[in-house]
């Protein structure tokens, strides 16, 4: 015989996996939702990053000199500090084979935006002298100087990817 006790445990489960079920539900939706559309400024940071990326691929010297701002700093997946000249002189020196996917660009107004990215690099084999990881997440920062977007800060960062310890 069921009491009203007994049921109250069975109920409860139906309820939580009912409201789980929703939650996945709803979370697949979003997941699934078209990405909110870049505004125009997003829009001319994302070329702009991929022109960089192009540029260091070439090495285009000449488009990198007019896309870093001349304060530019970076910090290499090392840890190392290099300033503008240090950077144009490492991308002209063979250039690097970037592979940039998952792009993502967050305003900071008008006059800024940071650009993210997760990327295989791929260094020539002349210039390999202990690799740089093969798996990296960029982030630059970008300023508006007059009507020109320049890079201002650039981080790459190893992505290491179940190769911890070796």
């Amino acid at each position: 015989m069921d009491t009203e006790s007994e049921k109250s445990p069975m109920k409860s489960s139906f309820k939580l996996i009912a409201m789980l079920l929703a939650l996945a539900a709803v979370a697949a939706a979003q997941s699934n939702a078209p990405a909110k559309p870049l505004s125009p400024t997003e829009q001319t940071v994302l070329s702009a990053e991929k022109s960089f990326i192009e540029a260091a691929k070439k090495p285009d010297v000449a488009l990198l000199k007019r896309m870093l701002a001349d304060d530019f700093s970076y910090v290499g997946a090392d840890g190392q500090l290099a300033d503008r000249q240090e950077r144009i002189g490492e991308l002209g020196d063979g250039g690097q084979n970037i592979q940039a996917y998952d792009i993502k660009v967050v305003s900071l107004g008008d006059d800024a935006a940071i650009v993210t990215y997760d990327a295989v690099v791929r260094v020539p084999p002349a210039e390999d002298q202990g690799p740089p990881p093969r798996y990296q997440h960029f982030s630059s920062v970008w300023v508006k100087q007059g009507d020109t977007w320049k890079m201002k800060f650039q981080q790459t960062t190893p992505n290491h990817w179940g190769d911890w310890g070796t």
